[in-house]
């Protein structure tokens, strides 16, 4: 199903400008559009929209230690509920971690990587309010993560 996140700003990098009022739309696993939500919507308008107040940008790698929890699949939603889509692979170094990452579509990386929200590719995304706080994430297309 095709869905639309649109965004007070939608920043597609983190040097990029801000686009106001913008939208990113997800297929599957992949960003079909990135753009002003009215362009967006009238290029997909049977898509559901998921409005956010707030900023959304590339999904985030959580550098460090994984946070403490009593599972792996929590150490794994804690990353999620923190904006991040990706770990470094010297902190997964479990098979139960590894497992919890990949039943999430979280990526386990060397190193960091460009993240950047472009048509075709993978649909990591994160939602930040005026504090920095994360209010959604979305990884490889799925919606994993949403502040109450």
């Amino acid at each position: 199903m095709l869905t639309i996140h649109a965004a007070d700003e939608v920043r597609t990098g983190r040097d990029a400008p801000p686009i106001e009022d913008g939208a990113v739309a997800v297929e599957g696993n992949l960003i079909a559009a990135v753009g002003p939500l009215e362009a967006v919507r009238e290029r997909f308008p049977l898509a559901r929209v998921r409005s956010w107040p707030g900023v959304l940008e590339p999904g985030r790698l959580h550098e460090g230690l994984l946070p403490d929890a009593p599972s792996p699949r929590e150490r794994i939603h804690a990353v999620l509920k923190s904006g991040a889509v990706a770990i470094l692979a010297q902190y997964a170094g479990s098979p139960e971690l590894r497992a919890a990452a990949d039943r999430n579509d979280v990526l386990v990386v060397s190193g960091p990587v460009p993240s950047v929200l472009v048509e075709s590719g993978r649909a990591d995304l994160a939602v930040f309010d005026e504090t920095g706080a994360c209010i959604a994430t979305v990884c490889a297309g799925r919606l994993v993560h949403r502040r109450r």
